[in-house]
């Protein structure tokens, strides 16, 4: 359970408008998202006096915090990566519980793609050359070429095939179809997958992300204001938080995540069994980052990802349709409105996996809501969220009240 004597709940969730943003500023997608997380809350933005962002402005959050009329008493600014938003939860359900905070609002906004498209920037190639970064630089060590080295190694050690990397696209896009705010919708193949333009080898395009704009928000909230919301809450059950290398010459292992640490954490605290989860919203830059999280979380056995994510294995699946463990309406739905992977991307995407975890056990998902045995609401969900190069991981496990 959290630390301290109060209950948190998230209270309010939403996204700003996604996908291809041309007009706004990344600050108007902050005001935007936060703005529709205290209607969906049902509860003024006076109540806030915590307040946790990252990415954007010289003094993050201060400027972000000004930019929403807000003079919050706790405040969080930590960055590392797509996890950020997992860990930035942690720690304000932490602050809630011990009673420095009462309701902290977690909001993030981009313009990645519409950027890119105006010329305002350009992609990276690299992090930077300073620090222990600066002995990878000149071998060209891209981010993705990092991640592509760790899928190439599971696929040694363990027999991991591309077919079986593909189907996590093939079945993130599934799972797109079902959902109205996706920005990629149209059903896709393993053959498409794999007879894609190579991006970084063992990766075509369809096993990377899309690149889009985007913003979500998240309040969480102490026990006595769940009264005065309007939806139902979903309780912070548990969380925990690693950090694992910068270089990968210091990774031990390229085919274990940090998410195994933090999932162990999160899981403990939570007093939760894996099995006892009915789906996981999981941070999915690259196809490979869905198959070893969820190993990772104990979900299946190390070196087991493979086989759990094949479209073809899972119960009423079709081949090459997308209809298997991982779609919705499968053994163990994940990344259920399309993920990175066709849904929305405008980096630091963590924040979005506790938007839909959230709505998923309030079922407010429509079309593509979970359901158990005899239509009944999911209960207990998690979110892992994985920055940098598999440098860091946040988790948290989420229940239905």
């Amino acid at each position: 359970m959290t630390s301290g004597k109060r209950k948190v709940a998230i209270v309010g969730v939403s996204l700003s408008d996604c996908g291809r943003v041309d007009e706004a500023t990344p600050y108007a997608l902050h005001a935007q998202a936060a703005r529709r997380a205290l209607a969906d809350a049902g509860l003024d933005r006076s109540v806030v006096d915590g307040f946790a962002s990252a990415g954007l402005g010289t003094l993050a959050p201060v400027e972000v915090a000004e930019y929403l009329g807000l003079r919050p008493t706790w405040v969080d600014s930590t960055s590392v990566g797509g996890s950020t938003w997992e860990v930035m939860a942690a720690h304000a359900a932490d602050a809630i519980a011990a009673g420095h905070a009462n309701a902290v609002l977690l909001v993030y906004g981009s313009t990645a793609r519409a950027d890119i498209k105006a010329g305002r920037r350009t992609g990276n190639l690299s992090f930077g050359a300073r620090g222990p970064s600066q002995f990878e630089v000149p071998y060209g060590h891209t981010l993705i070429a990092k991640y592509a080295m760790a899928a190439r190694r599971h696929m040694h050690e363990y027999g991991t095939t591309l077919e079986q990397l593909a189907s996590v696209a093939v079945q993130a896009r599934a799972n797109a179809a079902l959902n109205p705010d996706a920005m990629f919708r149209d059903p896709i193949t393993v053959d498409d997958v794999l007879s894609g333009p190579m991006i970084a080898d063992p990766f075509t395009k369809l096993h990377c992300c899309i690149r889009s704009d985007g913003g979500a928000a998240v309040l969480l909230a102490a026990e006595e204001y769940v009264r005065d919301c309007r939806a139902r809450p979903v309780w912070i059950l548990g969380t925990g938080e690693h950090v694992s290398h910068t270089a990968m010459s210091e990774w031990a292992d390229f085919t274990v995540s940090p998410a195994a640490v933090s999932g162990r954490i999160a899981f403990g605290r939570a007093g939760v069994r894996p099995e006892e989860v009915d789906l996981a919203e999981i941070y999915d830059a690259f196809t490979y980052m869905t198959l070893v999280t969820l190993e990772d979380l104990g979900f299946c056995e190390k070196g087991e990802g493979g086989a759990f994510v094949d479209s073809e294995s899972g119960s009423g699946s079709e081949s090459g349709s997308g209809k298997g463990r991982l779609a919705v309406g499968g053994e163990f739905p994940v990344n259920t409105d399309g993920g990175g992977l066709s849904a929305q991307h405008p980096g630091m995407r963590g924040l979005f996996l506790l938007v839909e975890a959230v709505r998923q056990l309030r079922g407010e998902a429509g079309e593509r809501q979970v359901r158990k045995a005899g239509g009944r609401l999911p209960e207990v969900a998690v979110a892992s969220g994985t920055g940098g190069w598999f440098c860091s991981s946040g988790t948290v496990v989420l229940g239905r009240g």
